[in-house]
């Protein structure tokens, strides 16, 4: 695929900072800020992710603290409680902790995030390590991919697949991801299946289809004579 980003192991960042269980609340918060990050993994002994702490999970102790019967504040639920009287990762962290592998396609870590409501997700292998963090803008990257490389992979695999016998009569035209499909092909019945393959190229924003059928040819009446007897 030209080198584009399909799976999470193509964006990842590999570099990540962890803290452990024990993790004092002020060394988080130290952590995050030398890191310039908005979270950190929670990982065991053998580096197996147990949880996520985030900027928010930690700002719960100054949102608890600051609330009372004559604050205008959003009520305060017991677990917020539990973790804004925290010291350590283990009792602040939230887990299980939404994780990614490697192997996930782009679309499955976006539905993941969007699932659980986070801007990142610890990536690990088979057994639960950690192996690196994807975040929202590293799946964006995939829209980087410029026209031309999704234009050839529109002609390859959607219309040489679907049209074999006519690929030359489908003109691909990409313009700032936007695929616009145009030309007459054998049948009509594939034209929706067309539109959704393309849709599922990498890279591709939105997709124009503009496909016809083949000509109709004008039904001659056999009665009729070749010489134009009877008009």
């Amino acid at each position: 695929m030209d080198g584009t980003p399909s799976t999470v192991d193509d964006v990842m960042t590999r570099r990540v900072v962890a803290v452990r269980r024990a993790a004092a609340f002020k060394d988080i918060v130290k952590t995050m800020r030398r890191w310039h990050v908005s979270g950190v993994p929670v990982v065991d002994d053998d580096n197996r992710v147990v949880g996520v702490v985030s900027q928010a999970d930690l700002l719960l102790k100054e949102e608890v603290h600051d609330a009372g019967p004559d604050r205008s504040s959003r009520p305060v639920r017991p677990e917020d409680v539990a973790k804004a009287a925290a010291r350590t990762a283990a009792d602040l962290m939230t887990a299980p902790a939404a994780t990614a592998h490697p192997h996930d396609t782009l679309a499955a870590a976006a539905r993941a995030m969007a699932r659980h409501g986070v801007k990142r997700l610890p990536v690990v292998d088979e057994h639960g390590v950690l192996a690196g963090i994807v975040s929202r803008a590293d799946l964006l990257n995939v829209f980087l991919r410029d026209d031309d490389s999704i234009a050839r992979e529109v002609r390859d695999e959607v219309v040489a697949f679907l049209f074999p016998e006519a690929p030359d009569a489908v003109r691909v035209q990409v313009r700032d991801g936007v695929v616009r499909l145009t030309g007459r092909v054998p049948s009509t019945a594939l034209v929706p299946v067309a539109a959704r393959l393309t849709r599922a190229v990498e890279g591709v924003v939105g997709v124009d289809c503009e496909l016809l059928g083949p000509r109709r040819r004008p039904v001659l009446d056999p009665d009729l004579a070749d010489d134009g007897a009877g008009r």
